[in-house]
């Protein structure tokens, strides 16, 4: 099966003809994380003095520095520099999910053209790291695999409506468990349907590193001086914000739920890095990764679910097998608030939600 891939790349040009090019912002990229122009040099390729001819053409662009040096051919982003580079950084944790379902889309459409077999086993998820771990051990394990990140709510619908074989979704555990699972409800067929343990994860508070506005939980969001990046209305995740923020006593519907929206968890902790927010909601392994402080308030499951009649096929089978291996277990166990001693582990649905009304049909 073609490999399709797509990146996200953008180039920036002024009144009067002159164009910031990619090349340089990745150059910037890699000063922000090596510390100095001489090593990323060394990381991109690019001999020093094509690099500092690049810095020298942006500074005349834009009138401004992009650099600054210092003593040793140490370097640090200038103010325009850092605002170009978080821009890219966030335009690429908000849109890579989204090309890599179109890529997969793409693949599943070229091979149906050049008659190749279709792939073995369509996976809609709601977007996590856990999942992007599975997905490379599938892929490495010879699957022909089509996936789309979406809602948990979208998986589940198009799974439903055979638009999908398997979907990913996740659920509070605890006191929000009952509302997670009436989230989605309507598509739920006890009786008929699996669970797979994928992994537990912790969500909550992402704020600028050192936490500057001592922000203690989510009753402060509702303060004036603190500015809130939210999630995606419809989420999973979106759901579970809503509820902590009723138990602290605080209106989703108010001002904290017209906060600017990002669909995944490292594009709201790409928007609080950048500065643009001083805090977000999310899972810890996106805070750690963008160097934030992260308070955590709530452990959820994350779950994929499928057809009964589906589950003994040989593609779900696989996929239960490199859940439960070790391989994935100790790939998922590195992400920064995960948990997946229990991937792989199957629940009929009805058995996973005891006493939450969930009985089997005709019983």
């Amino acid at each position: 099966m073609n490999k399709v891939t797509i990146k996200p790349q953008w180039s920036l040009t002024r009144e009067g003809g002159g164009t910031l090019m990619p090349r340089l912002i990745e150059l910037l990229r890699l000063v922000q994380q090596h510390g100095s122009l001489a090593r990323a040099c060394e990381a991109s390729g690019l001999s020093y003095r094509h690099a500092w001819q690049m810095v020298r053409e942006g500074h005349a662009l834009f009138g401004a520095p992009l650099l600054r040096m210092s003593p040793g051919r140490n370097s640090t982003l200038a103010p325009l520099g850092e605002k170009l580079v978080w821009a890219d950084r966030r335009i690429t944790a908000r849109l890579t999910p989204l090309f890599e379902s179109i890529a997969s889309e793409l693949e599943a459409e070229i091979a149906q053209a050049m008659e190749e077999p279709p792939a073995v086993l369509r996976l809609h998820a709601s977007h996590g790291f856990s999942i992007e771990i599975l997905q490379q051990q599938l892929a490495a394990d010879g699957m022909q695999l089509e996936w789309k990140y979406c809602t948990g709510i979208e998986a589940v619908s198009a799974m439903t409506s055979w638009q999908c074989d398997v979907a990913g979704l996740h659920v509070p555990h605890g006191e929000f468990e009952a509302a997670g699972v009436e989230h989605y409800r309507p598509w739920l067929r006890p009786g008929e349907q699996m669970l797979i343990d994928v992994s537990t994860r912790r969500q909550g508070l992402m704020l600028q590193a050192g936490n500057p506005l001592r922000v203690r939980g989510m009753a402060d969001l509702a303060r004036m001086d603190v500015r809130f990046v939210s999630r995606d209305p419809g989420s999973g995740t979106r759901l579970l914000l809503d509820l902590l923020l009723q138990q602290a006593g605080v209106d989703p519907a108010g001002p904290v739920g017209h906060a600017p929206c990002e669909r995944t968890h490292a594009a709201v902790a790409a928007y609080v890095a950048s500065g643009m927010a001083d805090a977000g909601f999310g899972v810890e392994t996106a805070a750690r990764r963008f160097e934030l402080d992260f308070i955590p308030l709530q452990t959820e499951q994350y779950f994929l679910l499928c057809d009964e009649a589906f589950f003994d096929t040989p593609a779900m089978q696989q996929l239960v097998a490199v859940l439960g291996s070790e391989e994935f277990r100790a790939a998922a166990n590195q992400l920064p608030g995960y948990d997946a001693r229990h991937a792989g582990e199957v629940h009929r649905l009805e058995d996973a939600f005891a006493g939450l009304g969930l009985a089997r049909r005709g019983g």
